[in-house]
């Protein structure tokens, strides 16, 4: 017998057309009880659409619930990859056994922004507490920082990815986490002879020390600044002069200057250029300063993700590079994430996958007070959210069938109290939109959404 569900969904044709709408490799599927099973392709969760059997649960990332009890095959255990960065994480999950990247996924941060706020609220009260007006006071002596405490634009980075961890782990059947833990493995660069770790003296080292090198001199020549040329290592004291292998000791040179250089002690090579001396010399030992932020941030993404109760393996940025080039893979976020770790099996199977480009806005501020550019009040924000069913931040389907916006909008909707709506769309902004011509597709949920470049070979 087949147990239904009452679900109060949309008809079954606007279902399918929605799936048909959404490109991408995979679609999660949740049973009766919302459990997860193992993702189908999207022309079998069509035709549980079609055919009754399902019904659409969410619209990001697609996902179908099953109406009815079914035989479904064995589980197969997948595995969630994380590749942080401070601008944008990828995500990626892959099966180990046959390689196939089931879903992906990329996760833009918004700590610029959150930083640019904070500013602006501190400009803020600091000038009404100047101008002697209605203010709060100073408390710049009476907090104190918890341990393990971030600033809040690099916290709502590890944020924006733990929720992202916890939602995937409600839609598919995950059993493991691997993480790029560091970006670079520093004390095997300077000590490659340390015990346990014999691949670091091999090819995985060249990449290691590579891309470090790549970070920390910003991809372009030491000596010259010429960029998209070929870049070699170099050493800054030569090897003839007692020169050390020291990380501290090396960068990056197009062949025009590695060769004028030659053993020339670099202060006679730079003695027309003191400017680029003086920068070189301050910069030798200095790490880059967005990796270390990024490598902090990743630590404490590492221990949240361990309280989740899943194995978590860890890699570093030049293991990820090593697989990602080995595999003929292109050097794009979520592709990184599937080549992170030990476990990256050995054919990445990424033919029709399309990644799903998440973007962090927010859910708003809680400030009810309008000001304008000098701090003074100009309006007060309403509490009410929320108007005729719909909030600001909710993606919608509008249907306009007359007047001069005749035509199909999706997008991000701005509510008003009148019921004349914003529409944010991928083309611009649409003003004067009727609630009723409104259909909600997705609530909002702090982020938005769209659809990336799928991959395009079978097995790379």
């Amino acid at each position: 017998m087949c147990r239904l569900l009452t679900l109060t969904r949309p008809p079954l044709p606007a279902q399918a057309e929605a799936l048909r709408s959404i490109k991408l490799s995979k679609v999660f599927v949740l049973d009766t009880k919302k459990r997860p099973l193992a993702p189908v392709h999207p022309g079998r969760a069509r035709i549980l659409l079609t055919s009754g059997k399902a019904a659409v649960f969410k619209r990001y990332p697609f996902t179908i619930i099953l109406k009815c009890t079914e035989q479904s095959p064995p589980l197969e255990p997948l595995r969630l990859k994380i590749d942080p960065g401070s601008k944008t994480t990828g995500l990626a999950i892959v099966n180990d056994a046959s390689g196939e990247v089931v879903f992906a996924a990329e996760l833009f941060h918004r700590g610029q922004a959150i930083k640019a706020a904070l500013d602006d609220r501190r400009a803020m009260r600091r000038s009404r507490r100047q101008r002697h007006t209605r203010f709060r006071k100073p408390r710049f002596a009476n907090r104190s920082k918890p341990k393990g405490w971030l600033p809040p634009s690099l916290e709502s980075r590890i944020s924006n990815t733990v929720t992202w961890v916890r939602r995937l782990l409600r839609l598919c059947p995950i059993a493991a986490i691997s993480q790029e833990l560091v970006r670079f493995d520093l004390q095997a660069m300077e000590d490659p002879e340390i015990s346990g770790v014999e691949y670091q003296q091999g090819t995985l080292m060249g990449y290691e020390i590579r891309e470090y090198l790549l970070e920390k001199w910003g991809r372009k020549c030491t000596y010259c600044g010429a960029t998209d040329v070929s870049l070699q290592i170099e050493h800054i004291q030569s090897r003839a002069k007692q020169g050390s292998h020291r990380v501290a000791n090396l960068a990056l040179a197009c062949e025009p200057c590695n060769v004028a250089k030659g053993t020339q002690d670099i202060q006679v090579f730079l003695a027309n250029k003191p400017d680029v001396l003086q920068h070189i010399l301050a910069h030798t030992k200095a790490p880059p300063g967005d990796a270390a932020a990024v490598n902090t941030t990743r630590w404490a993404l590492y221990t949240r993700l361990q309280a989740i109760g899943l194995p978590v393996e860890v890699g570093t940025g030049g293991r990820t590079k090593y697989n990602r080039i080995t595999r003929g893979l292109d050097k794009v976020h979520w592709m990184d994430a599937a080549c992170v770790g030990a476990s990256t099996p050995e054919q990445l199977h990424i033919k029709g996958v399309v990644p799903l480009l998440i973007t962090a806005n927010g859910h708003g501020n809680r400030q009810m007070c309008g000001t304008d550019a000098s701090g003074f009040p100009t309006r007060h924000r309403q509490r009410q959210k929320r108007h005729f069913g719909f909030q600001t931040g909710d993606m919608v389907r509008a249907d306009v069938t007359k007047g001069k916006k005749v035509g199909r909008y999706v997008g991000r909707v701005l509510v008003r109290a009148t019921g004349s709506f914003d529409i944010r769309t991928s083309h611009g902004r649409v003003q004067g939109i009727s609630h009723r011509s409104c259909t909600s597709v997705h609530r909002n949920d702090g982020y938005s959404y769209q659809k990336g470049m799928s991959g395009n070979s079978s097995t790379r």
